[in-house]
């Protein structure tokens, strides 16, 4: 039997990798971690996962055949667990970075129903900001 625990990291084959760990960083506060120059693959730190970013026109990048574009994605999304979650100030920090148009959903994620917020990276990626599992009401 395997046990899986989190993710470890997740790759993305990007067009403009400047924008792209600019995003990573100054928006989702993820840092830099490193960069293996023989396969062209720059790694930030989130918590204890990676977020890989390999320009799609660099050596490694190659290897995966043409790369994603706005109407063909080969991930759905990648859900980052946010702790802690404070929404009004999340909100305002996405809108600091010209991300206005979101809105809290619940969503089923693996600590239980939650808060969710959705939005892209500047490539078109789709992103879930996960909070904790709601309160349980009077009679769960």
């Amino acid at each position: 039997m395997i046990t899986i625990r989190d993710i470890d990291h997740v790759v993305f084959r990007v067009h403009d990798l400047e924008t792209m760990a600019r995003f990573y960083t100054d928006v989702l506060g993820a840092r830099f971690e490193k960069y293996q120059e023989h396969v062209d693959l720059y790694q930030l730190r989130v918590g204890n996962a990676l977020i890989d970013l390999i320009p799609a026109d660099g050596k490694l990048g190659k290897l995966g055949g043409p790369p994603p574009g706005r109407d063909g994605h080969n991930v759905d999304h990648v859900c980052f667990r946010v702790d802690p979650w404070d929404e009004a100030a999340i909100r305002a920090h996405l809108a600091h970075h010209g991300i206005t148009d979101v809105e809290v959903v619940s969503r089923y994620g693996a600590d239980g129903e939650g808060p969710s917020i959705y939005l892209t990276d500047p490539e078109g990626n789709h992103l879930e900001l996960k909070g904790p599992p709601w309160p349980p009401t009077k009679g769960d």
